[in-house]
């Protein structure tokens, strides 16, 4: 099946593809041997409000633009080492309406594989326990008018659902989308990243699943 190509990033060249663009970029970072690999600045995050009042911005984020539907994949190796080290897919309106989804670490117990959601500047984190230290997931988010598709694979090729939700956007808006890393507790989580793919949907939802 032919696919419309948003972006297609192997990450094989030696510089990121021309719209690509950082936010937060990270002071460690390279692309080196099929894949973009990072280590995660101290103090990095993405949250608004919920729980305890708790507001952060500055998580690493690699991504374009975009205003039409579309399904973003990536595999991604991560190494974590404090608490709540993250790296996955992120899907950004604006600071108050976004998408993350990963593997937050626990050192001492399990993991949470999950997604938080964000709208109107507030926050939900929906997990599930994973043991799983040394991380090598894959995720896809897809997005089809207002709505968001987040799922999991752990070889690429079998998909598990991990949450859909409702983005507070009209459903022509212009998204930022592409891969994220933070350390909300620590630093220098190594990451590599294999490859970042967007491919352009059409506006039905059962789109998402095939």
């Amino acid at each position: 099946m032919n696919k419309n190509w948003i972006l297609y990033e192997d990450f094989k060249g030696e510089s990121l593809s021309d719209i690509l663009k950082w936010r937060c970029e990270p002071s460690n970072w390279h692309v080196n041997s099929s894949k973009l690999i990072l280590e995660t600045d101290e103090g990095t995050d993405y949250w608004q409000k919920t729980h305890y009042g708790f507001q952060v911005d500055n998580g690493h984020f690699l991504y374009t633009e975009t205003m039409k539907n579309f399904r973003m994949t990536t595999m991604v190796e991560a190494f974590p080492k404090s608490k709540y080290d993250q790296a996955g897919l992120m899907i950004r309106f604006s600071k108050d309406v976004w998408v993350k989804t990963s593997l937050e670490y626990i050192p001492n117990g399990l993991s949470k594989l999950g997604a938080v959601v964000t709208n109107r500047g507030y926050s939900d984190w929906s997990t599930q326990y994973v043991d799983c230290k040394d991380i090598k997931l894959y995720y896809r988010i897809s997005k089809i008018e207002q709505n968001c598709y987040v799922d999991f694979s752990w070889n690429g090729e079998v998909w598990n659902q991990i949450r859909i939700a409702h983005l507070d956007i009209q459903s022509d808006s212009t998204i930022k989308a592409g891969v994220y890393a933070c350390s909300p507790q620590g630093e220098k989580q190594k990451v590599r990243f294999s490859f970042l793919t967007i491919e352009e949907l059409g506006n039905d939802p059962n789109e998402a699943y095939i």
